[in-house]
């Protein structure tokens, strides 16, 4: 009998033989019989909104300039998942070697531009960022940054720094996990998950994923940056020509 874990997702995309070999391998290598993708997926969200409605509780007459912590803190995250991605996901690092390994080694063989999604649930550890990474996120990057501006600024800055940061970390981690349900899901099939889902696909050509389509969510840095692709077919051929 399948568990609710092991039905699978999505059947119409063909898998190439190499991929499906690098997937079974996998499987067995890294995915525990206890593992659980929805549950994953559950902890990841409820754990993120959680200290979202936090920091919004902590939020109190907020001024016209402290607003400004918003759009402010939001490009400040695009920038900072367009360059993490960019350096040490695509790039070994030293002391940051399993970026590397779990990001192009594993999640790139994983999922090619033309085997995109999921076969079952228990491949979604293949593609959110494993559970320790909320609290780490949290403790590590968003807290102490909340606190300096807590510091020169003001309590208001902080909280919304934090909810900005967690929203922002949450959003990567919704929009990543749709793209990879397919095109055809529901989710998938809307307007702009569809363009969002295109743009990341280009970036899983391999021929392509060293240089172009960085930004995750919004495609904001890979315009500043001169880094947008538009285009998922004749990957190899155009990365030669623009390289």
């Amino acid at each position: 009998m399948q568990t609710v874990s092991e039905i699978p997702m999505q059947t119409a995309q063909a898998v190439p033989r190499e991929v499906e070999k690098f997937r079974i391998d996998y499987r067995r290598e890294n995915v525990g019989p206890r593992y659980n993708g929805w549950l994953h997926f559950a902890f990841t969200s409820a754990g993120s909104l959680a200290v979202l409605a936090l920091a919004a509780s902590r939020v109190h007459d907020v001024s016209a300039l402290e607003w400004l912590t918003v759009p402010i803190a939001f490009l400040f995250a695009n920038v900072c998942e367009y360059f993490g991605h960019k350096g040490p996901m695509h790039r070994p690092k030293r002391g940051m070697a399993i970026l590397f390994q779990r990001h192009t080694r594993e999640h790139h063989h994983f999922f090619t531009h033309d085997a995109m999604a999921y076969e079952s649930s228990r491949d979604f550890k293949m593609v959110l960022f494993p559970p320790v990474m909320l609290f780490f996120f949290l403790g590590v990057i968003a807290t102490p940054i909340a606190g300096v501006l807590f510091l020169v600024a003001s309590a208001n800055v902080a909280w919304l720094f934090v909810m900005v940061a967690m929203g922002y970390f949450l959003t990567y981690e919704w929009l990543h996990f749709v793209y990879h349900l397919g095109e055809h899901s529901l989710v998938g099939r809307l307007p702009m998950v569809k363009a969002l889902r295109r743009h990341h696909q280009t970036h899983h050509d391999k021929a392509l994923m060293g240089k172009w389509n960085f930004n995750i969510t919004f495609p904001i840095s890979d315009l500043v940056f001169g880094t947008y692709f538009r285009d998922s077919t004749g990957g190899e051929r155009a990365a030669r020509n623009r390289g």
